[in-house]
């Protein structure tokens, strides 16, 4: 009889709370509530209503032809504008590496040097210079038999003379860039899992312990570090930032954006876009890369939050409702955009307002439309780019927003395309694709 009861008192309490519309605990309630020491009541967080619906799909943008920015100009502002490209996108060539396991895990970042090369690295961690013509100039490898099969995932910055070199290993080095040679190697005390760029003299990164680092080119010695909060819950996403006007200014793990001078390490401003005590219990939070133009700072992220962020010291200009991690970008007063469900968004950067919004996902003729999920764009002046975690390319129209074409590039995941001399290069788990 008592455990019967027992069960009996189980079972109505299970009920109670799956229809319950006020604790939120299996029930539809779209509010997160925590309750203080003093009894009161909080609201940590409300899911937000996200666009789901066309917006001034008719309206006609058209976009002035900029000139083409500088790799370095590009690479300190992640800003990559309008870049030229006319091309047919047809295969030309593969440049063939060791396959990547879990290529779908993460971003791979190609490089394009400033001599028009492209380095990228296999699944060893060998580093693979090639020219634009596909020859391999040279690779290199530093890794020891048991780091080879923890498989490293490298990321890059180079000037004309060094490539610099970080990995989630905790290993950073640095390469001559025209030999081949390695020049000095280090260790970290965390690994890294952010982007790289080099300016002057230095070089920074951010590891997995929300440290950004400073470091000299010439010998690998570190100059200075800020420490953020850390967080219990690492990113599978790297982490990035911006160079602009001698302050580096970028984005942990847990969503706080963090100015700091370029040559003390001295806090400029911080701005924090998210609860930790959120983020740390209920989700994980994906953000996509800064970008700086206008002295304003864009990002996004897949918690239905697109921010305008002041440069000089880090005020929230406007907040769109939009779910997105992939880099945006920034051309004529816009800043477009990619959500997660597949919409092409146009805001404008004054204020935040939806110009257009155009379903570019509806192109495509799949059962399993629901898994596919964008990867990366670029625009061009008649035509924007949109790579699919599927192999495929769309083609859409930069006047119209509308999708005009899908090219398969591969069966699965391939990275966002990178232009250069209006050949588009896109990277797979075993070759970069050089298409035109």
């Amino acid at each position: 009889m008592n455990k019967k009861f027992y069960y009996f008192i189980i079972f109505l309490f299970i009920i109670n709370c799956s229809l319950d519309t006020k604790t939120g605990i299996w029930s539809q309630s779209k509010d997160l509530i925590s309750e203080n020491k003093n009894n009161k009541k909080e609201k940590l967080f409300k899911k937000s209503e996200i666009y789901e619906k066309e917006f001034n799909k008719d309206l006609k943008i058209r976009l002035k032809e900029n000139l083409e920015k500088k790799i370095l100009e590009k690479n300190l502002s992640n800003n990559t504008g309008i870049v030229k490209f006319n091309g047919e996108l047809k295969k030309l060539s593969k440049y063939k590496f060791s396959k990547i396991d879990k290529f779908y895990e993460y971003q791979p970042e190609l490089l394009i040097t400033n001599k028009d090369n492209l380095i990228f690295f296999d699944d060893k961690g060998t580093v693979l210079k090639f020219a634009k013509s596909n020859k391999l100039i040279w690779k290199n490898n530093i890794y020891s038999k048991i780091e080879k099969k923890q498989k490293p995932i490298l990321y890059f910055a180079s000037n004309d003379k060094t490539l610099v070199v970080t990995d989630n290993l905790a290993r950073y080095y640095a390469i001559n860039i025209n030999s081949g040679k390695t020049i000095w190697s280090k260790r970290n005390v965390a690994p890294f899992n952010s982007q790289v760029k080099i300016f002057k003299d230095k070089f920074f990164a951010i590891d997995f312990e929300n440290v950004l680092r400073c470091f000299s080119v010439n010998d690998g010695k570190e100059i200075w570090n800020f420490k953020t909060e850390k967080s219990f819950i690492k990113s599978q996403q790297k982490l990035s930032f911006i160079i602009n006007d001698n302050k580096i200014v970028f984005i942990n793990t847990l969503g706080d954006l963090t100015s700091v001078d370029i040559e003390t390490g001295n806090l400029v401003w911080q701005t924090p876009t998210q609860s930790s005590a959120i983020y740390e219990n209920y989700f994980s939070l994906k953000n996509s890369d800064l970008i700086f133009a206008n002295n304003s700072i864009f990002f996004s992220n897949n918690q239905n939050e697109f921010f305008a962020v002041d440069e000089n010291n880090g005020t929230i200009k406007w907040k769109q409702n939009l779910n997105s991690n992939l880099r945006p970008t920034f051309v004529d007063g816009l800043v477009f955009t990619v959500t997660l469900e597949g919409y092409l968004v146009a805001i404008d950067s004054r204020n935040g307002n939806i110009v257009r919004m155009t379903n570019v996902l509806s192109i495509i003729n799949n059962y399993k439309k629901k898994n596919i999920k964008p990867e990366g764009f670029i625009i061009s002046n008649d035509k924007i780019f949109l790579s699919l975690n599927n192999g495929r390319l769309v083609v859409i129209e930069t006047l119209t927003g509308k999708p005009t074409d899908v090219v398969k590039i591969d069966s699965q995941k391939i990275s966002r395309p990178y232009i250069l001399n209006n050949e588009m290069f896109i990277v797979r788990d075993n070759a970069i694709i050089k298409l035109n």
